[in-house]
């Protein structure tokens, strides 16, 4: 379940700026050879410093949880190990559970973020929720900005193409400069100590 729109213990909502961690779950960050991103250690690293400092400013960015349920059998189906928050949530920050790519689709989080917010992603996967969901909020108006290394996806096998295999890396690169075309800003991990003032 979503947690509700609001709590009581959130604190003033002094900037219009929201920070999406999509599908940061458990399932898609442990060590690669347990079916984890390929580059999970990092993308562990990552987002938890741009996680720490978003909790760390003065005006803090609207901190939304966005989780995916999967079918029965699938690695991230509900309550299972792999359906878990990878960092858990602080008790003001909100909780989105979703079934589709795109994480506006069907929850809350378009009540949740004004369509004139900066909407900050980090998450997986890039060629599938990432993707969907910049695109979405870029369709509702909000200024999107995405963080290099902060963002990752699975290798693909490409059982149409000779079963040939495409590293998850050169997936990644094509998904920044499709939507770096479309309209998201990009930044990089040694922006992190900006991120969240105003630009």
């Amino acid at each position: 379940m979503s947690r509700p729109l609001l709590s009581h213990q959130h604190p003033p909502f002094l900037t219009c700026r929201s920070l999406l961690l999509i599908d940061v779950q458990v399932n898609l960050l442990r060590d690669p050879e347990k079916g984890g991103v390929p580059s999970a250690h990092t993308i562990r690293q990552n987002i938890g410093r741009i996680l720490t400092k978003a909790r760390s400013e003065k005006h803090p960015p609207r901190i939304i949880h966005i989780r995916n349920s999967g079918e029965p059998g699938d690695p991230d189906e509900p309550n299972t190990p792999g359906w878990q928050l990878y960092f858990p949530p602080l008790p003001h920050e909100l909780v989105i559970d979703k079934k589709k790519s795109n994480a506006f689709a069907g929850t809350q989080l378009g009540d949740l973020v004004p369509t004139h917010a900066e909407v900050i992603v980090v998450g997986m996967q890039s060629d599938y929720c990432v993707r969907a969901t910049c695109s979405a909020a870029l369709d509702r108006g909000n200024e999107v900005i995405m963080i290099r290394d902060a963002h990752a996806t699975l290798d693909r096998n490409e059982l149409w193409n000779g079963n040939r295999v495409t590293k998850s890396h050169v997936i990644e690169a094509e998904i920044e400069a499709e939507l770096e075309e479309a309209g998201v800003n990009f930044l990089d991990m040694k922006d992190l100590p900006g991120l969240f003032t105003d630009r």
